[in-house]
């Protein structure tokens, strides 16, 4: 076997590692790369460091983009086999394929009304940049499989998905491989999700193997917050939508994290006697997506479940409303009682959130609500920042006026005590090599650390495009 990483290599992105055994080649993951080196890789090997016709087969553990992003121009780049997945990733990742090709759409409009392309391509087709045709093309050889169940790719060699809780569908994924009459096997883990998480399931005990390539995105962190996410919310609102007449902005994810924030609000709503505030989900993709939660809530955690069966449903309430055009967008920035409004990115990086802030970061009576990770210079990040008194959103500079508060209780990624329960499933004397992956490089030193004094040994942190002969 050989294994070589093309992505999430000492960096939180672009997850893509190529698995050879003997002429059979395997991609598991495919995602999208935002690292800022990502364009001198590009000049020098193209699109991938690879020939994407060679490869036979791609498997991937979940939806995500920095999982998924890249499988359309893998099948524009010549590649003609299937995808793996689990039966939600398939519709999930539809979704968010479809949505990128639509921002490429307009990527595109923009470079042609500019006349200005990147430096490195010559023409807007050997741009980087899938259309909905690709995505189709895609999606139409996605193969759904089920959960923990052993299935046979070729002849000396099995796959099985594992729940892995982070996102519906998510999994862990274990190849098995016959060599020399034994059985090797290796796991690559995905995102690891965390326990007692909204709506979803904690993940599954992995077996043990004799190689391991694990995330180590809070490899030097736990979560902060340790509330009841019903209990959270309910402060939260409290605190600035009734105690003070005000307004509370969400950023959020459209695919996961939105869904787990309006079950909680259900759930708040229905026992804590709260009076249901209106709440304005403002992005169509979030849409989509709460629609296959409920598609497949068979998939979710036993409380969801029976909550489901209880009420009749996950994620509809009193004054839930879903807001449907650009208009109905800008009317709610100034809606005149308290609400809540929910709307995409989590960053404050594009969407329509970026207008709902810019027009209420002046209002000492709005709060925007951090309920995820912000990436370094995104207008999110900033946001957070204690000591900021302005800055400019929207091409216009605003005082800082809005509460800005963050929680972590709907991170989806396990934190430090979660990693450490995964790889305290392994035998440290069986597992013969460890992989740290998709994490900074401090992280991944501080986890790497922790787990060489409970005795694992062969710890690898692989630079991109290393090889390993396993």
């Amino acid at each position: 076997m050989k294994l070589s990483f093309f992505g999430a290599a000492r960096q939180v992105t672009g997850s893509m590692f190529l698995l050879e055994l003997d002429d059979y080649r395997i991609l598991i993951d495919c995602g999208t790369d935002l690292d800022s080196s990502k364009e001198e890789r590009e000049m020098e090997y193209g699109m991938f460091p690879f020939d994407a016709s060679m490869i036979n087969l791609v498997l991937l553990t979940h939806a995500h983009i920095d999982h998924s992003g890249q499988i359309p121009n893998l099948y524009r780049e010549g590649y003609e086999g299937q995808v793996l997945c689990s039966e939600p990733t398939v519709d999930l990742a539809e979704i968010l394929l479809y949505d990128s090709a639509g921002l490429h759409q307009r990527r595109i409009k923009k470079i042609q009304k500019s006349g200005k392309l990147s430096k490195k391509y010559k023409s807007i087709e050997t741009e980087p940049l899938y259309m909905s045709n690709h995505v189709k093309i895609a999606i139409d050889n996605f193969v759904p499989l089920a959960f923990n169940r052993r299935f046979k790719f070729k002849d000396n060699a099995w796959v099985t998905f594992i729940p892995a809780g982070h996102l519906l569908g998510a999994a862990h994924i274990l190849i098995e491989y016959e060599k020399d009459g034994g059985i090797e096997s290796i796991c690559f883990s995905g995102d690891v999700g965390r326990k007692n998480y909204p709506l979803l399931s904690d993940p599954d005990p992995v077996p043990e193997v004799d190689y391991l390539v694990c995330e180590t995105t809070y490899g030097q962190r736990r979560h902060s917050d340790q509330d009841d996410p019903v209990d959270k919310l309910k402060q939260i609102i409290q605190e600035n939508c009734i105690d003070k007449p005000g307004r509370i902005i969400i950023p959020s994810f459209s695919v996961g994290r939105t869904q787990a924030l309006l079950y909680t609000l259900n759930k708040l709503y229905e026992s804590q006697g709260i009076k249901p505030i209106k709440v304005f989900t403002d992005s169509p993709l979030a849409r989509s997506s709460t629609e296959i939660h409920e598609k497949y809530s068979r998939y979710l955690n036993e409380e969801a479940r029976e909550f489901k069966e209880l009420e009749e449903g996950l994620f509809d309430f009193e004054n839930l409303h879903y807001l449907k055009s650009s208009k109905e967008s800008a009317a709610v920035s100034s809606h005149s009682e308290p609400c809540i409004i929910i709307s995409s990115s989590g960053m404050v990086q594009g969407g329509r959130v970026e207008h709902h802030v810019a027009e209420n970061i002046e209002n000492s009576y709005a709060t925007i609500l951090f309920i995820g990770y912000t990436t370094e210079n995104t207008l999110g990040a900033k946001l957070r920042s204690k000591d900021i008194k302005e800055l400019v959103i929207k091409g216009a500079r605003k005082e800082v006026n809005a509460n800005i508060i963050s929680t972590d209780v709907f991170s989806g990624h396990g934190d430090l005590d979660d990693l450490i329960d995964f790889i305290d499933q392994q035998d440290p004397e069986k597992l013969k090599k460890v992989f740290l992956v998709h994490g900074e490089t401090d992280s991944m030193l501080n986890f790497k650390s922790i787990i060489e004094e409970k005795g694992f040994k062969n710890i690898e942190m692989p630079d991109w495009g290393e090889q390993f002969e396993l």
